[in-house]
């Protein structure tokens, strides 16, 4: 997710981008499609009550102090540009915020997603909302193997079995796992925050969606690199609906849905 800060090369392109988002917003007063138009309302709009197991636990990190070393794979911290991380910074500016999780958590039962694919697990607290319902199963991917211990911690913690943690560079391992993958119901990648790689995981994930899948994509305006990533991606044929939320992009695969770009108040 973005955070502006003095740390970020990347904060001045944050900021006129989220200024270009917040004049350009629509509600549902400007929706005509009947799907779309529900979407909003029964999911964008509506307050979801968040995961009190979660939040406590999301505190208890943000009170650690206890510092480690960063394997980073990525485009960098949103943070600082050290390998020396204390925890606590992990959980506050590294983490998908709670109401961006929540909307997930909430976007997986309203279209009945059931194989759930995440590129940066982070601490893993974005992955205990998406494995909320037992009948979902998510296959979460971390490439640093000090954050995939403490996130592994953070699953037994909440007696999550429907995760499946894989670490390693995921470069690697998200091709050596998706040929067990019977399909993708949603992919949300926010792992590498660079043009190449994002187009990359972008098209591996395609091997195993279908029609109904969705796509997400994080931290869309966090770079030129990533604006024209999403750019692209949100013009490809295999995108039928595309929605700019800032924090993420939503890309539905649906050939039904309407061929059309919105960016909704979030």
């Amino acid at each position: 997710m973005l955070y502006f800060t003095p740390y970020s090369k990347n904060a001045l392109f944050q900021l006129l981008a989220y200024i270009n988002y917040w004049l350009r917003q629509v509600d549902d007063h400007s929706l005509h499609s009947p799907f779309l138009f529900r979407f909003y309302n029964e999911l964008i709009k509506q307050e979801h009550k968040v995961d009190e197991q979660i939040e406590s636990l999301r505190d208890k990190l943000k009170q650690n102090t206890e510092s480690i070393t960063l394997q980073d794979f990525g485009a960098g911290s949103r943070v600082s540009n050290s390998k020396e991380r204390n925890i606590s910074q992990i959980a506050r500016h590294a983490s998908t915020p709670s109401s961006f999780s929540v909307f997930l958590r909430e976007l997986i039962d309203y279209i009945k997603l059931e194989t759930v694919v995440e590129l940066g697990t982070s601490l893993g607290l974005n992955t205990l909302y998406l494995s909320a319902n037992t009948r979902t199963k998510v296959f979460t991917f971390e490439g640093d193997p000090s954050i995939a211990k403490l996130a592994q911690q953070n699953f037994d913690e909440c007696k999550r079995s429907n995760i499946e943690l894989i670490q390693g560079n995921i470069d690697d391992t998200y091709q050596e796992v998706l040929p067990r993958m019977a399909r993708i119901d949603l992919a949300y990648l926010d792992a590498n925050h660079r043009y190449e790689p994002t187009l990359k995981y972008f098209d591996l994930s395609l091997e195993k969606c279908h029609d109904k899948s969705v796509i997400v994509l994080d931290d869309i305006h966090w770079s030129k690199e990533m604006q024209r990533a999403w750019d692209e991606l949100r013009q490809r044929p295999e995108v039928s609906l595309s929605l700019d939320l800032f924090e993420a992009g939503i890309l539905f695969l649906d050939p039904e849905l309407p061929n059309e770009h919105y960016i909704l108040k979030f």
